[in-house]
């Protein structure tokens, strides 16, 4: 019986394109039930798709605390969110749900329009 083989799935390998991106962080925050350590590590996934170290230079922080600030293991501030997004080309906009007991969402996208769920 032959072994079978298998590597570790990195999701950054896989966001090739800005819509590609806005995408994924918007299935993210649709998930993420109010986990900003979940939110960051998303958007770590999109920093590192995009390369770490412009990503980092663009948002004007450090290659190292931007890793640990988007590492999932803990919640960095929401004006380092801000510049990681605006590095990373993205823009949050907010939406309004209607209906009894629901929360608000929040979508991301590259050009401001709301993206295509895959």
């Amino acid at each position: 019986m032959a072994k079978t083989i298998t590597t570790r799935y990195d999701v950054a390998e896989h966001l090739r394109t800005a819509e590609d991106m806005a995408a994924y962080l918007e299935a993210c925050l649709e998930e993420a039930n109010g986990d900003a350590a979940f939110i960051a590590k998303a958007l770590g996934d999109i920093a590192r798709a995009k390369g770490m170290s412009q990503v980092a230079r663009d948002a004007g922080l450090s290659r190292e605390s931007l890793y640990k600030a988007l590492s999932g293991e803990r919640t960095p501030g929401f004006d380092t969110i801000l510049k990681v997004i605006g590095a990373l080309g993205l823009k949050l906009h907010a939406e309004a749900v209607t209906g009894a007991g629901s929360k608000s969402q929040h979508a991301a996208s590259a050009d401001g329009e709301k993206a295509c769920r895959p």
